[in-house]
């Protein structure tokens, strides 16, 4: 215990303490009392007992409950003081002297009557493995298990929650890393349920260390100043915060480079190489350093690797010879095949960059590289053929050394040849064909064993037994011509073709027993013949072109190969017969061109056939076909099949009906052909089907709203740009008999008028005026009286034309009083007519005297019996529209009728307006009230604005 605040002020800090209400019952005064030996082994029987009796003995009470944190640093030994839970508590009192004694040994204080205090671990776990308690004071202590944060946090951590023993609890997203304790404190009067947190600081006890030893780094050549290049695997620190890696710095940069550290949001650092200066993989192709990586602690702890720079390979070098010429001998006698020089260029450059091949120059005389052969990938020169006795004695052999993307490298080689004496047998050749300069001239297809020359074999020597063949491919054959011994015949084998091939070089050879030997090459050149027609690359040559072409447009240009050498390969191009004059063919270049412009809305495929002959004699041919099809372009407009639309639609025509089909066509193909209507006006009536190109009336259309409806449909193609044209469409309403007569005067069945019994016979006394929405026979009006009652209703007709009511017969005595007269107004409309009923009151007196009687009088309903006869009438209707038709003389009598209907209807406007003015000046004399008849008939009134009508 010595040492004791020392450690605890330097290694373990009390962070917070925080006291909560728990258990009010427990007397913290008693804290003092002397432990108990068997309190331990007694702990859960007490927690048990603490369980059943303190509910009962603190009922009303509230509960504390204790958290306290402590911290310290990882790797501390064994003993350190962590805290003192009795202090931090503060179950005993802090006090000097004797006092702090009891503080230090609470179990003396048992001797003064207070119990002693008990402290344990509620359950085991990691407790035992890296604190100690005192069951007795209370002091937590470091175990001699060493605290390692990296392990406990790292590996184990995880996120413990509070148990029922010790656990470790990190925070994945912070550098916390907590040891948690739970503690109980007895007896059973002073219990605390105490959580413990220890925070375990982490102290920079790991070194940077790097994944792997070695790390590579590949950079180009080229790489520009202030290339940054990532290094991958970089070091790892399991400390946290400013002990983990900070920094890293290379121990030799070569002066071409140094390095950069970047922080991502996640708080990772990575170095980055920074290439500082110019590389060169010829001269320093690696470069080798030791990268240390370095962490923030005091002192800070290092990790090292090696970092290995390798300077990837460009091709920026060209082969080089070490020596610009180079001097062989060979003697006469060397053996075929035998190497006699070699030359070798070097490229600093690696891989595919430093591949070279040998070549010899175009300067070099043929026969220098028919006697020495170059192999193109070693350079190794070596003797291709026997040396000749006429060979000459110096050859210069001008060698290159190519590279990828490179002038060529040069060398010479000078080849001496030393002549040895021999003399090897004698060929001695007689030609039968034609022969010039040592070439044989054979014509194609001539026939097999043609002679081409005898060879006679000699031995200067005369002493040496001579063999003879022939060597090399062809179709030849060298036999021995009997009866003679040293006479060979050169014939052919079969049929020569000019077109497979049309050079043979074979060699007649002899040699004798000693191994001397002679060749003599004959090279044999075939003459051509007109046997080869010339070949169109394709028999269907299928070409495509734009209408609207430009004239003399480019077509194609054909092609067809003749098999057969100079004129007769020479090949010339015609058209066919079948070919329009607007085609044109180049007969030397084979170009096809059309001299005017292509409609495809006139035709779209042309067929034709083109011709390739040659200059052969006598000439032959072939014959191919050209297909040109004429592709479409958006230059015609949608067209509607008529040039305006007229449509007859009955009225209350249903909604979505079909009024009827635009038709428009487009000349174009394709997406140019496809056409889309669209409504421009009136589209919020009016709908039309794309595809069909139906029409149709979004709603009922009503004639008496309106009588016709002008449209003007859009159709536009697909093309790019879109064409577009637009027509005209008008639909006319058809009137249906769906509106009966509208009774306009009088404008109430209560309404009466005065008739004077002066009157005479056949005036006028008042007027039925109705009026048909509808048009045609549904709107001629005929007017008819079906009922009377009155003293003489019948003295009073009524006009069915004009509806004008006149008096008939002179008034008596007796014809005093109310005449009521039910008058019928009816149309002429197919297929049922529509009517509408009003009633006439005709109060014959000489003046008004008792207005109240004549309203008894119209309140009382009526007997009217119903006259079924009605009036046979034949005139013309009231309102007249005018049908709009195409036919001249239609329109033209229509006009003039339309012009009769004005002029009357504005007669009668006139005439009403007059009728009317009168009628308003007595108003005040009417009187107005609604007469119900009997049930027989249904009065079908119209009724604006009750107004009285009345006789002057």
């Amino acid at each position: 215990m010595h040492g004791r605040g020392n450690a605890r002020s330097s290694l373990v800090k009390a962070v917070s303490l925080r006291l909560a209400t728990w258990h009010p019952c427990l007397d913290m005064g008693h804290l003092h009392r002397p432990r108990s030996s068997t309190s331990h082994r007694n702990l859960p029987h007490v927690f048990l007992l603490f369980l059943f009796v303190g509910p009962f003995n603190c009922l009303a009470s509230y509960s504390r409950a204790t958290e306290l944190l402590y911290s310290l640093n990882e790797g501390l030994p064994a003993g350190v003081l962590i805290g003192s839970l009795a202090e931090d508590l503060r179950l005993l009192p802090r006090a000097s002297g004797r006092q702090s004694q009891h503080l230090l040994h609470p179990e003396r204080t048992a001797t003064e009557g207070n119990p002693p205090l008990s402290f344990s671990l509620a359950s085991g776990g990691l407790s035992g493995q890296y604190v100690t308690l005192d069951n007795r004071s209370g002091e937590l202590h470091t175990s001699a298990q060493e605290i390692d944060r990296e392990a406990l946090c790292l590996d184990g951590g995880g996120g413990a929650a509070w148990g029922g023993s010790t656990s470790i609890a990190s925070s994945p997203s912070s550098d916390s890393c907590l040891l948690l304790l739970d503690v109980l404190v007895l007896p059973q009067e002073y219990f605390r349920f105490v959580k413990v947190k220890i925070a375990i600081r982490d102290i920079n006890d790991n070194a940077p260390q790097f994944p792997i030893s070695e790390i590579s780094v590949w950079v180009p050549e080229n790489s520009p100043v202030n290339t940054r290049l990532a290094i991958e695997h970089p070091a790892v620190d399991p400390d946290v915060g400013i002990n983990g890696v900070q920094t890293y710095r290379l121990l030799d940069y070569h002066g071409m480079f140094t390095l950069d550290v970047e922080e991502n949001e996640n708080g990772e650092r990575t170095p980055y190489l920074i290439v500082m200066g110019a590389l060169d993989r010829e001269t320093q192709d690696q470069y080798v350093s030791i990268i240390i990586a370095e962490d923030g602690g005091s002192p800070p702890l290092l990790g090292s690797a090696t970092l290995t720079i390798g300077i990837s390979d460009i091709n920026d070098n060209c082969p080089v010879f070490v020596d610009s010429q180079i001097n062989v001998t060979v003697y006469g006698n060397a053996t075929v095949g035998t190497p006699i020089a070699a030359v070798q260029a070097v490229d600093r450059d690696l891989g595919t960059n430093a591949q070279i091949t040998y070549s010899y120059s175009q300067k070099v005389a043929q026969e220098s590289k028919d006697l020495f052969h170059l192999d193109e990938t070693t350079g190794v020169i070596k003797l291709f053929s026997k040396i000749g006795g006429s060979a000459l004695q110096t050859h210069k052999l001008t060698i290159l050394a190519n590279g990828p993307g490179c002038i060529p490298a040069v060398i010479t080689a000078l080849v001496s040849i030393i002549k040895v004496v021999f003399r090897p047998p004698e060929i001695v050749p007689r030609y039968i064909a034609n022969e010039k300069d040592g070439v044989v001239y054979l014509k194609e297809l001539e026939p097999i064993n043609t002679p081409i020359a005898f060879f006679t074999i000699s031995d200067p020597e005369g002493k040496y037994k001579i063999n003879c063949y022939l060597d090399g491919e062809g179709p030849f054959r060298l036999a021995p011509y009997k009866p003679y011994s040293n006479e060979y015949l050169l014939e052919t084998t079969k049929p020569m073709d000019y077109e497979q091939q049309q050079f043979y070089e074979i060699a007649v050879v002899a040699w004798n027993s000693e191994g001397f030997h002679d060749k003599r090459i004959i090279k044999v050149q075939l003459l051509d013949d007109n046997d080869n027609a010339p070949v169109f690359l394709q028999p269907l040559i299928e070409l495509t072109i734009e209408e609207n072409n430009a004239p003399n447009a480019f077509l194609t240009k054909l092609y067809a190969t003749d098999a057969d050498s100079g004129e007769r390969g020479q090949v010339s191009y015609f058209l066919g017969p079948d070919a329009p004059s607007y085609f044109s063919l180049d007969s030397v270049t084979g170009i096809l061109t059309v001299s005017t412009q292509l409609d495809r809305e006139e035709k779209e495929k042309y067929r034709y056939t083109v011709r390739a002959v040659d200059c052969g004699k006598p000439p032959r041919e072939s014959v191919a076909t050209v297909a040109l099809t004429v592709l479409d372009k958006n230059d015609n407009s949608p067209r509607f099949i008529n040039k305006d639309f007229s449509f007859f639609v009955p009225e209350n025509f249903p909604g979505y009906g079909e009024i009827g089909v635009i038709s428009v066509t487009d000349a174009d193909a394709g997406r140019n052909g496809w056409v889309a209507l669209s409504v421009v006006n009136q589209s919020d009536i009016f709908v039309i089907d794309t595809g069909k190109g139906m029409l149709r009336a979004k709603v009922s259309l009503d004639r008496e709203q309106q009588s016709s409806y002008t449209l003007w449909v859009e159709a536009v193609d697909g093309g790019e740009p879109a064409l577009s044209s637009t027509t005209k469409i008008t639909i006319l309403l058809l009137d249906i008999n769906d509106n009966p007569p509208l009774v306009l005067f009088p404008q109430s069945n209560m309404s009466y008028l005065l008739v004077l019994p002066s009157t005479l016979p056949g005036s006028p006394v008042t007027e039925v005026y109705a009026v048909d929405k509808d048009t045609g026979m549904n709107a001629v009006i005929a007017y008819s009286i079906i009922g009377r009652r009155g003293p003489r209703p019948e003295s009073f007709r009524i006009d069915p034309k004009t509806g004008n009511i006149t008096l008939e017969e002179a008034l008596l005595q007796t014809d005093y009083g109310l005449h009521r007269l039910l008058v019928k107004v009816s149309d002429h409309g197919y297929p049922e007519p529509l009517h509408s009923t009003v009633m006439v009151n005709l109060f014959v007196n000489d003046t008004v005297s008792n207005e109240s009687y004549i309203e008894s009088l119209l309140r009382k309903e009526p007997e009217i019996n119903i006259e079924e006869k009605e009036p046979q009438i034949s005139i013309e209707p009231t309102h007249r529209k005018v049908e709009s038709v195409s036919c001249m003389p239609t329109l033209v009598a229509l006009s003039v009728i339309s012009l009769g209907s004005i002029t009357l209807v504005t007669g009668m406007g006139i005439y009403i307006c007059l009728r009317k003015g009168k009628k308003h000046r007595r108003e005040d004399e009417n009187l107005e009230v609604q007469i119900p008849l009997k049930g027989k008939i249904d009065l079908c009134m119209r009724e604006r604005k009750p107004m009285d009508i009345s006789n002057i």
